[in-house]
């Protein structure tokens, strides 16, 4: 194999812990490297919140849906979608009356130190696990301290790191650049600070781009998928 090749593939991912297209998106992806055998992919995890203004309390998921969508029977339709989407990827979504909808910076928080200690992606599927699978209420700080507990964590580190507003502040910075890049939905790819690819692709879709990026083609790969937005259009 040649050096051009051998050039690791760097992949920025902006995605929020609150976005179930960005944990379909994780799981497609994670697909495709498991298919790819060209050059080694690197990958870094990004801030976003679709709603920054999410209530420290959380809402009910009738509630939350039926301010997103207007209507319980329209969210339910993207709610079931999600469900069967979820299952041929291994996700077991779980939308019952348990899940909470939360503001998500302090998780943002606890992954960019995570991502300081090597195990960003790991506690990214941790929280997208506890959120949509196990229906954690993600703005409990017992539950926090006890998903942090499982990486090393004391409880008094975990309370340290949420409670820190410059972190915040500099997530919230972090967020603010990507949104004037224009990423305005999530899950969103950056192959090589280049090529965008908006929303959960399906797994063909970042093969083909790698061979793109590996063969050193110019096209511009811009092709979009389901993603969640600040509108709230897909969920």
């Amino acid at each position: 194999m040649n050096t051009t090749l051998q050039t690791p593939i760097k992949i920025d991912i902006v995605s929020d812990v609150a976005c179930p297209w960005c944990y379909v998106g994780k799981r497609r992806l994670e697909n495709a490297l498991a298919q790819w055998e060209g050059a080694p992919v690197e990958i870094e995890w990004h801030p976003y919140q679709l709603d920054p203004t999410m209530r420290a309390e959380g809402l009910n998921r009738d509630t939350y849906l039926g301010n997103k969508f207007g209507d319980i029977d329209r969210a339910k339709q993207m709610t079931d979608n999600l469900t069967t989407v979820g299952k041929e990827l291994g996700i077991d979504f779980d939308f019952g009356d348990n899940w909470l909808a939360v503001n998500t910076l302090p998780l943002h928080q606890m992954l960019v130190i995570a991502g300081q200690e090597g195990f960003k992606s790991e506690l990214k599927e941790r929280f997208l696990k506890a959120y949509f699978v196990e229906t954690l209420h993600l703005n409990d700080t017992s539950i926090l301290e006890g998903i942090g507990a499982e990486f090393g964590w004391s409880a008094e580190k975990v309370q340290s790191i949420i409670q820190n507003e410059e972190l915040g502040k500099a997530v919230q910075q972090k967020i603010k650049h990507f949104q004037e890049l224009g990423v305005s939905g999530v899950p969103f790819f950056i192959i090589n600070n280049k090529y965008g690819i908006s929303g959960a692709q399906p797994s063909e879709v970042f093969l083909d781009a790698f061979k793109q990026v590996t063969s050193l083609e110019n096209a511009e790969i811009t092709s979009e998928g389901e993603n969640c937005d600040v509108h709230g259009e897909n969920c």
